[in-house]
């Protein structure tokens, strides 16, 4: 599969800071791939960097086998996390403004169709729910056809059915082909939107790779959580921790139907019991004791 984007080598110096430390990496065309790190872990430079938005201070990002330039510029679509839209105009005014700024043109009939704004054409921008601007900025992204789109932190903010709303649509985009880089503080949007994944700390990338092999490599055991309160005995012979903030008790186990037998012996019943498999979220946590969570 041919590479759509590659960094190579990539450095940012700063006066007090190296925020980005020789990052190296590739996006293979029609995949979704996510840049997640905590705060201050050098992605957002990364991206930046990638996008043409910040100079690197060494390094390369190269485009489709050759360096990024016009070309870039023109095939590239960036919905950014916050963008100002121009006051009392429409939706559709809105797309047609930017659309003035590219060669590449796509069909905005279909863009709208595909990001659900028909019945919002004539809205003005300032009327929008956080859903709706949402999928106008990514209709916004995708006025000049892209081959490569980026979506900054696309769905904070929203509410569970809206954020679900938008992963079908970047799952319909994806479908036709068009290469995807995400970046998220959202582990479950992550795990079900990304082919591939890159984790950043101190500027560094820590781990690559599919996120179902990452887990399956790191993860040997399952999970077995239950309430603190259900607890009725002492479990000093069960390996065990207690997560302080959410009041839960977590055991790890290759041996589910025997720690669930030394379990019963301690607990008030086990109605509340979860078993699961290892998720990102404990994958982003082991690899780097950060919360993704801003």
């Amino acid at each position: 599969m041919q590479i759509a984007l590659e960094a190579r080598h990539l450095v940012k110096r700063y006066p007090d800071v190296l925020a980005v430390d020789d990052v190296s990496f590739q996006v293979r065309q029609g995949i979704c791939f996510g840049l997640l790190g905590p705060n201050g872990a050098g992605k957002t430079t990364t991206v930046e960097i990638m996008e043409g938005v910040t100079p690197a201070s060494s390094g390369e990002v190269w485009y489709f086998g050759e360096p990024a330039g016009q070309k870039f510029r023109q095939e590239a679509g960036i919905q950014f996390q916050n963008t100002a839209l121009q006051d009392y105009l429409t939706v559709r005014e809105t797309l047609d403004m930017f659309q003035t700024l590219y060669d590449r043109k796509a069909d905005l009939a279909h863009i709208i169709e595909e990001c659900s704004l028909g019945e919002l054409q004539d809205r003005d921008n300032r009327k929008l729910s956080g859903g709706q601007r949402q999928r106008l900025l990514l209709a916004i992204a995708l006025v000049n056809k892209p081959r490569l789109v980026f979506l900054d932190e696309p769905t904070t903010g929203l509410d569970p059915q809206a954020r679900r709303n938008f992963w079908d649509l970047v799952q319909r985009i994806r479908a036709e082909g068009t290469t995807i880089i995400l970046t998220t503080h959202y582990m479950d949007e992550a795990q079900i939107l990304c082919d591939e994944i890159a984790i950043m700390e101190s500027g560094k990338i820590i781990a690559q790779g599919n996120p179902e092999e990452l887990l399956r490599k790191q993860y040997q055991h399952v999970v077995i959580e239950l309430p603190l309160t259900e607890v009725s005995g002492d479990l000093s012979n069960i390996e065990h921790r207690v997560l302080e903030t959410q009041g839960i008790i977590e055991i790890e186990t290759n041996d589910v139907n025997k720690t669930l037998q030394d379990l019963a012996k301690h607990v008030h019943g086990l109605n509340r019991l979860k078993i699961r498999q290892r998720n990102l979220e404990d994958l982003f946590l082991d690899l780097t004791g950060h919360s993704l969570r801003p």
